[in-house]
């Protein structure tokens, strides 16, 4: 067996409190997770060491085979033969393989570089998986409002009764959610595939490492140019946790809604009794605690883009452990977190049953045509739109007081509210029974993005095409990768 010194500058091992507490822990996790990016590295400064000439065919190989043969398995945080450290440990490992010292392989390295890579690659491996999760729950969403873009319901505004609305118009809205998330994801993994490889410590390296070569082999689109950018910055992790905290947010005021509307006061929405919970000790109740999970869960986002922040806040723009190790410790439970969220949404948006009946009804006994009235009372009596707002007000308000409801409006009340603000000639008929019918009010939206039934299904077609156009860029970008590192695996495996 080879005896690899690791270090002449400390004379002690790790003590076992650091190594338990610790760089144990950080260990499992970069093997379990990092492993395959840092035996793509090492393959790919093997490679270069040979196209240098530092490193001989057989040489080569002999690391190949090594690098190969790794399992997560046959590595384990020792903190005297590789001071429990992952880097060291596949070192030794190929050391251990080969046999004879290979003299000039690891000159010229760092850790540095090596461990800003292998987390970047890690990092766009966890956005390919968010964007499968996001692809498809915003197609669920999608699907459910197709099917109720002509279902009328109150929109709220305030936490008050608006205007009509429905709850495929609703729906769309959260699809239009998920596609703006999957469009700013797409930039920051543009922003993010710029390789680190070679930049050495901080400073550059001293032999002439191929890096833009070294990118290619890696599946990055390019080199990330500063030396010193590539191994202190950790930004494109907080931009990941970022957006994720900033979707996390917008879906939470979704299920907010949902919450409500799944309640015993509103009725409108209920879920399957394989996704609803009950109370200890009241009968009555059906409960949907899952909403509250996923809300819930979503602070979580927001809690680790903080977490990730203050990791990097002061701190010195350089390599460290608290930059490296620390400060990202909540990419993945953030993107884990949000996986988990977007799987429970999705089932929750597949199951969920909304109630035509009670929806219509809420609908009929609220004056959710006011807006109409005016509009109606200004385009066909002449009557000023602000003068117009107040004569809709106020027969709204003395129609409340007479126990009106909205389809048993009266004309001549309308009539006499008009003449009081000097408006004689109006025509109060049409325009009640054009403002207070539930479904004409729907259907007189015809702003393109409006609740029209017709608008609706044409902004879903819309969406449909964009969704599928993301899903081709982000499948291109992903294959683009495995394509490349397969390229490089099946190159080791002919050594």
């Amino acid at each position: 067996m080879v005896v690899v010194t690791l270090t002449g500058r400390v004379g002690a091992d790790p003590a076992r409190l650091l190594h338990e507490e610790v760089l144990e822990p950080q260990f499992v996790h970069e093997v379990e997770r990092l492993l395959p990016a840092y035996v793509a590295i090492e393959a790919v400064l093997a490679s270069e060491y040979r196209r240098m000439g530092l490193i001989t065919v057989d040489e080569a190989a002999a690391i190949g085979r090594a690098l190969r043969e790794i399992e997560p398995s046959m590595l384990t945080a020792d903190p005297s033969a590789n001071l429990s450290d992952i880097a060291f440990a596949i070192e030794r490992h190929i050391a251990e393989k080969v046999g004879a010292p290979i003299t000039r392989w690891h000159v010229d390295r760092s850790r540095n570089d090596l461990q800003s890579c292998a987390q970047l690659m890690f990092g766009r491996d966890l956005l390919f998986g968010i964007a499968r999760q996001l692809r498809a729950f915003g197609d669920e969403v999608r699907r459910t409002a197709s099917g109720l873009t002509d279902v009328p319901m109150p929109g709220y505004t305030h936490l008050q009764p608006a205007q009509v609305i429905t709850p495929g118009f609703y729906l769309g809205a959260l699809s239009d959610e998920v596609k703006h998330a999957l469009d700013r994801l797409r930039t920051t993994y543009d922003e993010l595939n710029h390789c680190p490889l070679g930049a050495g410590a901080m400073a550059g390296q001293e032999l002439p490492w191929d890096r833009p070569r070294m990118a290619r082999l890696l599946g990055f689109a390019d080199v990330r140019e500063h030396a010193l950018a590539s191994v202190a910055s950790r930004a494109w992790a907080s931009e990941i946790t970022g957006e994720l905290a900033l979707f996390g947010v917008t879906l939470s005021r979704f299920v907010t809604d949902l919450m409500a509307w799944a309640s015993g006061e509103y009725g409108f929405v209920d879920l399957p009794d394989e996704w609803s919970g009950i109370s200890s000790a009241m009968p009555q109740k059906k409960n949907f605690p899952v909403l509250e999970r996923i809300r819930g869960k979503t602070g979580h986002l927001v809690a680790a883009h903080v977490d990730l922040l203050l990791g990097l806040r002061n701190t010195p723009y350089a390599n460290s452990v608290e930059v490296s190790k620390e400060a990202t410790a909540p990419l993945h439970g953030a993107c884990a977190g949000l996986a988990t969220t977007l799987r429970l949404a999705t089932a929750v948006v597949a199951g969920m049953r909304f109630d035509a009946g009670r929806m219509r009804a809420a609908c009929e006994r609220e004056y959710l045509g006011g807006f109409t009235l005016a509009n109606l009372l200004t385009l066909n009596s002449g009557v000023p739109w602000r003068t117009a707002q107040v004569i809709a007000g106020q027969y709204i308000v003395e129609a409340l007081q007479r126990g009106l409801p909205p389809r048993e409006y009266d004309p001549d009340l309308l009539r006499d509210v008009a003449a009081r603000h000097g408006y004689q000639a109006i025509d109060p008929v049409p325009a009640l029974a054009e403002a207070f019918d539930v479904d004409r009010n729907l259907w007189r939206k015809q702003s393109s993005g409006s609740a029209n039934p017709e608008q609706v299904h044409q902004l879903l077609d819309r969406q449909a095409t964009e969704y599928q156009q993301a899903a081709a860029d982000w499948d291109d970008r992903e294959q683009s990768v495995r394509d490349q590192l397969s390229q490089l695996a099946d190159d080791l495996q002919q050594g």
